[in-house]
């Protein structure tokens, strides 16, 4: 029977949209609420009796660890408060969500849940509740439009099934086969009937069929300009897209390219850099070692061997003596400030004594 009725339901939304005044979907909530309830325990009171329960109650405890979940929107809705109304919007709720068969598969796979909730001999305990899950699957492709704020979500009277849409006659070989002879017998007996009303009833009937026809040709007419639109709209939005793309691709290509010059240039940079430094490090060894060597040279004990040094290896002394302050004031003879500092003191000591020789050095 679920079956039946959602095969209607398809057939259905091919020719208009699904809502809550389809007759189809009607007949389909109330199979559906008629299995979900379907030997349902009852909660038991304090006093021992047994009250009713709805399926909402199951619901919420059974598919709780569905992600993401539409239980707590359906809890916090204001116009809604009866147990049956909530199971009815959530019903209206994951149809538009398109996924009821998986809020179903995931219940039935909690079965310790579900053997709580249920006694023995229930649907949902049955083979049958798999093959449930498996046939809600194709409802997925139906877009449904509810309005969840409606009185009809509260009604307390329980859901009514309609089997007339799935009943089907078959005829035998020894019965009445023509559906003209049917309407012949069946207007035999009324005394009133004459050919003419015959004809005018058999008229009617095909201007009926005719005009829903051209009714149901009108919908699947508009149904295709819509899809029409929509199809050249996607595909404006591909040639859009693509566009886009190729304009991007060669961007793309350019910044690699930019990136990995960069990246090389950093190395080298990086590399001439650490060339750099080792360079400076050895100017640095060899500008520490220079000044080691110039501050030995200018220690006290080095000027003293200076001093100490014959006199006929450096300077000869014609009859006077040397002036031991002249060799510290002069320093290093390969300067020009030192040949000029030698110079003015050599001019006043001459100055001073006519007589007074000054000693050179024997790097001069």
């Amino acid at each position: 029977l679920t079956r039946f009725s959602v095969k209607t339901l398809l057939d259905r939304s091919c020719l208009d949209t699904i809502d809550d005044s389809s007759p189809e979907f009607t007949n389909f909530v109330s199979i559906l609420e008629q299995i979900l309830s379907h030997r349902l325990k009852g909660q038991t009171t304090w006093f021992g009796y047994e009250t009713h329960r709805s399926f909402w109650d199951y619901v919420k405890a059974a598919c709780s660890k569905v992600s993401p979940n539409c239980i707590h929107s359906i809890e916090s809705m204001e116009n809604v408060r009866s147990s049956r109304a909530k199971g009815r919007a959530w019903i209206r709720l994951v149809l538009m969500e398109k996924r009821l068969s998986e809020y179903i598969s995931s219940a039935l796979r909690d079965f310790k849940t579900t053997r709580k909730w249920y006694e023995d001999g229930a649907i949902m305990l049955g083979e049958e509740a798999g093959l449930l899950a498996d046939t809600l699957i194709g409802l997925n492709t139906i877009d449904f439009s509810f309005c969840l704020k409606g009185e009809g979500l509260n009604g307390s009277c329980p859901a009514v099934i309609d089997y007339t849409p799935y009943l089907k006659s078959i005829q035998r070989e020894n019965s009445i086969s023509s559906d003209e002879e049917l309407r012949t017998l069946g207007s035999s007996g009324s005394e009133n009937t004459t050919p003419e009303k015959m004809a005018a009833s058999t008229a009617e009937a095909i201007l009926t069929e005719q005009s829903s026809w051209v009714c149901r040709c009108k919908r699947l007419e508009q149904k295709y300009r819509m899809a029409l639109e929509q199809k050249c709209y996607l595909e404006e939005m591909v040639r859009l897209r693509e566009a886009q793309l190729s304009q991007v691709i060669p961007q793309n290509k350019a910044l690699q390219q930019r990136l990995t010059d960069t990246h090389l240039s950093h190395t080298l940079e990086k590399e001439q850099l650490e060339y750099i430094v080792l360079e400076l490090q050895d100017q640095l060894k060899n500008f520490q070692s220079l000044e080691q060597l110039s501050q030995t040279s200018l220690e006290p004990s080095h000027t003293l061997n200076l001093d100490t040094r014959p006199a006929s290896s450096h300077w000869h002394h014609h009859g006077k003596e040397d002036t031991p302050s002249l060799i510290g004031l002069c320093g290093s003879l390969q300067s020009v400030a030192s040949n000029k500092s030698l110079a003015s003191l050599k001019s006043s000591e001459c100055l001073a004594s006519p007589t007074t020789e000054v000693t050179i050095s024997p790097s001069m």
